[in-house]
């Protein structure tokens, strides 16, 4: 099945890291999930920009910039797994978790239903 891991964390915690820390922080992510893209299982993972660069579109047609979350937490990015279950999606977002500096944010694991892959390029 697969599953969504969406990261949570104050963008505050993030933003405050030195391209030092964050490049650091970076190859610790990629430490723990190279073995799942080595045997197929690891799907898209990005990281999305600061919340200041969004653009939220209402129900009702009006265009704001920002997100005017009421959330002292941002969706900061997210991986798709292959996972057999439930726990070995909650193991691989414990290794994940404890690649982080400081003891904040939360991860957030979601069953995804497969659509279509898209056009992008690769």
């Amino acid at each position: 099945m697969l599953y969504s891991i969406l990261c949570y964390d104050s963008e505050d915690s993030v933003c405050a890291l030195s391209q030092a820390e964050d490049d650091a922080l970076m190859a610790k992510l990629m430490d723990v999930t190279r073995h799942l893209e080595d045997q197929g299982r690891l799907g898209p993972r990005l990281r999305l920009m600061p919340t200041t660069a969004a653009t939220t579109l209402k129900a009702n047609g009006e265009v704001i910039d920002g997100p005017y979350a009421e959330t002292k937490e941002a969706l900061l990015g997210f991986y798709i797994l292959d996972c057999e279950s439930l726990e070995e999606a909650v193991e691989i977002t414990r290794k994940l978790a404890r690649q982080k500096s400081w003891d904040a944010g939360s991860y957030e694991i979601r069953p995804v239903r497969w659509i279509d892959a898209g056009t992008l390029p690769g």
